[in-house]
């Protein structure tokens, strides 16, 4: 994105990459539709940054999710807003995308260098690449650092750029997970039997933040939207103390007392499962979940009185124990400390040099701020090269 940024304001642009093609990640993100940005308004979109937000507000709202949109229908790929207000091509593909930007930016005569990974900087203060055909050294009037965080490794983003830059005495938050699964310690019969079983319409709490939505039961733990949406949270308890209680609310259109109304009824002949299935509307993975913290407690759920089943399908304690490796997460945490940048996204320490997208420090949760993000810094730093080549003042909305 700043490369077309840099070449639409005139810019002799050359974009390196360690890998063999162009946007292996971004076709990643594609793999589920490509969920480009959210449709909810800024004041809404805005805090799902965190502490994030007033570093990344001026970028966002330089370059905003219609201007996203608008950006995708003019490569020729049109977007809709699904029900939950995210944003996706009509494609569902993003493979076609790619390819109308990659046409855009060859006619607008941006040059790349595939299988080029940086390595960092020589003695006079040119780019150092490994290539194919031995080490390189490129001057350059200015760089944009666009090399991810640390997530799916194999894809380019593997984090090694991070002690290059801690070696120039730049600030660097420790890369961590973000919008990743759990690890929880299920019992042998849980785990074969509902395994890839969704939790669907459930409430998840952790602390004072709860989320409804979906998650999925993995063999080793617990991953799914709502989960990421929690993530944050769920991974500082773990890191900090070891573990989290993650609590779900089966039923959280009912309450308690609705609940035990329902399953105050005669049981008769039915099994406790087929009573609490037709009873309380409750899934079987729901009540693998009830007979999971029953058993933790010591008891059987067969012992539980309606008033304490109604009580548990809304408040079913599950303890994580671990988070899930950052080379499977969705996104990652920490990176380039933001007041190492200036208002126009370049390294403080390091002029001429500029860092924007997943290398830097903010986290957001699924929904489309992922990629909004990372394509509006792009923008803001693209802006930025070209003033500071220029060597005027700047503002991001010129």
């Amino acid at each position: 994105m700043a490369a077309e940024v840099l070449a639409q304001g005139g810019a002799r642009v050359t974009i390196y990459d360690a890998m063999p093609s162009a946007g292996r990640k971004f076709l990643m993100a594609g793999r589920g539709g490509l969920n480009l940005t959210h449709s909810e308004p800024l004041a809404d979109f805005l805090p799902r940054y965190r502490e994030a937000m007033p570093r990344l507000r001026d970028a966002i709202e330089a370059f905003p999710p219609d201007a996203l949109r608008d950006w995708s229908a003019g490569l020729g790929q049109l977007t809709f807003v699904g029900s939950s207000g995210r944003v996706f091509p009509k494609t569902f593909k993003a493979s076609p995308l790619l390819r109308g930007w990659l046409r855009r930016l060859d006619a607008a005569g941006v040059q790349f260098a595939f299988r080029h990974r940086w390595t960092g900087w020589d003695a006079e203060g040119r780019l150092k690449f490994r290539a194919p055909d031995g080490t390189l050294a490129i001057a350059a009037g200015a760089t944009v650092l666009a090399l991810g965080g640390a997530s799916w490794p194999r894809l380019g983003s593997d984090g090694g750029w991070a002690d290059i830059l801690a070696a120039k005495g730049i600030a660097i938050s420790k890369l961590r997970p973000a919008n990743s699964g759990f690890t929880v310690a299920w019992s042998d019969v849980f785990r074969d039997r509902f395994e890839g079983q969704p939790l669907k319409g459930v409430a998840l709490t952790v602390g004072p933040h709860t989320v409804r939505g979906e998650a999925m039961i993995t063999r080793s733990g617990i991953e799914g939207g709502a989960i990421y949406a929690l993530s944050a949270e769920l991974r500082e308890a773990v890191l900090g103390i070891g573990q989290a209680t993650l609590t779900i609310a089966l039923r959280p259109d009912l309450d308690t007392a609705a609940l035990t109304m329902r399953l105050s009824g005669t049981r008769g002949k039915q099994s406790l499962a087929n009573f609490l299935r037709k009873a309380a509307q409750l899934s079987p993975v729901g009540i693998g979940l009830m007979q999971e913290a029953a058993i933790g407690s010591g008891r059987q759920l067969a012992s539980f009185s309606p008033a304490e089943l109604a009580h548990l399908a809304n408040a079913i304690p599950v303890q994580l124990t671990g988070v899930a490796p950052i080379e499977r997460a969705i996104s990652t945490a920490g990176g380039i400390a933001l007041d190492e940048l200036d208002d126009h996204f370049m390294l403080r320490k390091l002029p001429g040099v500029f860092a924007a997208g997943e290398m830097l420090d903010w986290e957001a949760p699924t929904g489309g701020y992922l990629l909004q993000a990372s394509f509006a810094t792009g923008v803001a730093a693209g802006r930025g090269v070209l003033a500071w080549l220029a060597g005027s003042t700047w503002s991001l909305r010129a």
